[in-house]
């Protein structure tokens, strides 16, 4: 991990999955810059915990800033290039995600006190503890931007998977229940 500093803030970057940002050490007055590029090594541990084949890129920039008196705000841009198995052939499908992401993470969240919530409208918000780490919100992200069904170009399921079967076409478990006890009736 390293830090530079320039007239908009310092940048913190890593070549990890994590990025630790005590809050204790952020300026409220300054825009904090993060950059993270995982290398090889722990863009593997993070496409094996996705359920993905490879992860070929990852790239998640962008700022840390104060809003309000006791919450901040993370905005950043995350791109990727990820390799998943088609779930029709079993072959690899490369999927580039370029999405923008946004956190607020909020001092006085209200926690849900029973067992069955409503997922709330604004998805953005999140309680804030001691740390921001932009390395798990890019994790997040990353899953939540995956296709749940990725498929090559033109692989359809066969004829047979997709056919409807009508009313009169579809078995009757009842009629398979009579031949098996006429079958046992009769031997």
């Amino acid at each position: 991990m390293s830090e530079q500093s320039s007239p908009s803030g310092p940048l913190r970057e890593s070549d990890s999955l994590k990025l630790t940002l005590r809050l204790r050490d952020l300026s409220p007055k300054t825009v904090t810059r993060f950059h993270l590029a995982p290398n090889a090594e722990a863009r593997a541990d993070l496409a094996q915990s996705l359920g993905a084949q490879k992860i070929r890129k990852l790239d998640f920039r962008g700022t840390v800033v104060a809003e309000g008196k006791h919450d901040w705000r993370l905005d950043g841009m995350l791109g990727a290039t990820v390799v998943q198995e088609c779930v029709i052939t079993a072959e690899p499908v490369s999927t580039r995600i370029d999405t923008p992401v946004t956190r607020i993470f909020v001092r006085d969240m209200d926690e849900p006190s029973e067992t069955e919530t409503e997922i709330p409208e604004d998805d953005t918000r999140e309680p804030l503890g001691p740390v921001i780490d932009p390395g798990v919100v890019m994790a997040e992200a990353l899953a939540l931007a995956l296709p749940d069904y990725p498929r090559i170009d033109g692989a359809e399921l066969p004829d047979s998977a997709t056919d409807d079967l009508g009313e009169d076409e579809r078995p009757n478990p009842f009629a398979a229940l009579a031949a098996l006890k006429k079958d046992t009736d009769q031997g």
